[in-house]
C-alpha cells in the first residue's frame, strides 16, 4: 500500500491488514475502527507487521507504515534499518505518518475513528500525533516513547494510555513530568508502569528485552482502551 505524503518524503508505503469474514473468506463489510502501528527506529520489520496482524484479528483495520519507504524500504536487517532511519529528515518523517493516519481516517471501510500505537520511536510519534491531530485521533497507546511536547499537550483530544517499563531509567525519570502535563491539561489518560520490564519489553523478536508476562498485560489493556474509545456504543 502506497500513501501520498506531499508534506513529507512524497509518499510512504506500508502494510495494511483487515479482518476477513469466516463465511465468505472475503474482507468483512463492516466499517471498523483503525489502528496506526508505528515501528521502532529501524523500519517496518516482520515484528511490526505481526503486531498489525494481531490488531486485524481483534477486528480492527490496521496499517503499519515504513518510515524507510523513500530510501528503499526496510532492508531486512534491523541494524541496517537503523542506519537508514538515522538519515531521514525528522520533520518529513512525522509528516509521512500523519498522512498515513489521515488516509486511515478517510477510508470508506473505516468508521472514522483512528487510534495510534507504537514502540520506542513509534511510541514517541504516537504521543506527537496526539498533539498534532487533536480530535482526529480517538486514542493512543504509546509504548516506551518520548512524551508529547508540552506546548502540544493542550491540543490532545485522544484518550492516552502510556506504557513504560519500570526499569526503563530514562523514560521513568521523565514520567512524572509527562504525567503532570497530562493532568494539568485534563487529558483523559492512564499510565501503566510494568515491573521487571526494560525498554522494548513488548518486542518478542528481541528475547533479551521481551517480558512475556507484562507484554501480554500491555496488549490486553491496549485492546480494551482502543475498543472503549473507537467503537460506537449502541
Amino acid at each position: 500500500m502506497t500513501i501520498p505524503s506531499p508534506d513529507g518524503h512524497g509518499y510512504i508505503k506500508g502494510y495494511f491488514v483487515r479482518p476477513f469474514s469466516a463465511d465468505t473468506r472475503t474482507a468483512t463489510p463492516a466499517k471498523l475502527p483503525s489502528v496506526l502501528v508505528i515501528h521502532e527506529n529501524r523500519g517496518l520489520n516482520p515484528h511490526t507487521e505481526d503486531v498489525a496482524r494481531r490488531f486485524a484479528l481483534e477486528n480492527f483495520n490496521a496499517f503499519a507504515p515504513d518510515a524507510l519507504s523513500s530510501v528503499g524500504g526496510y532492508p531486512g536487517d534491523d541494524f541496517k534499518g537503523g542506519e537508514l532511519f538515522s538519515k531521514l529528515d525528522p520533520v518529513k518523517r512525522q509528516a509521512d505518518f500523519l498522512a498515513a493516519a489521515q488516509w486511515l481516517k478517510a477510508r470508506e471501510d473505516g468508521n472514522g475513528k483512528v487510534c495510534a500505537t507504537g514502540f520506542c520511536f513509534g511510541g514517541g510519534l504516537s504521543n506527537a500525533l496526539a498533539g498534532v491531530m487533536g480530535a482526529d485521533l480517538a486514542a493512543a497507546a504509546p509504548f516506551y516513547g518520548a512524551q508529547t511536547k508540552p506546548e502540544d499537550v493542550p491540543k490532545i483530544k485522544a484518550a492516552v494510555m502510556v506504557h513504560h517499563g519500570a526499569l526503563d531509567k530514562n523514560l521513568m525519570t521523565n514520567w512524572p513530568a509527562q504525567e503532570g502535563e497530562l493532568k494539568k491539561n485534563k487529558i483523559k489518560y492512564e499510565g501503566r508502569i510494568y515491573p521487571e520490564s526494560v525498554h522494548g519489553f513488548f518486542n518478542d523478536a528481541t528475547p533479551e528485552r521481551y517480558n512475556k508476562v507484562t507484554a501480554a498485560e500491555a496488549w490486553t489493556r491496549t485492546l480494551a482502551w482502543f475498543n472503549q474509545h473507537s467503537r460506537d456504543v449502541a
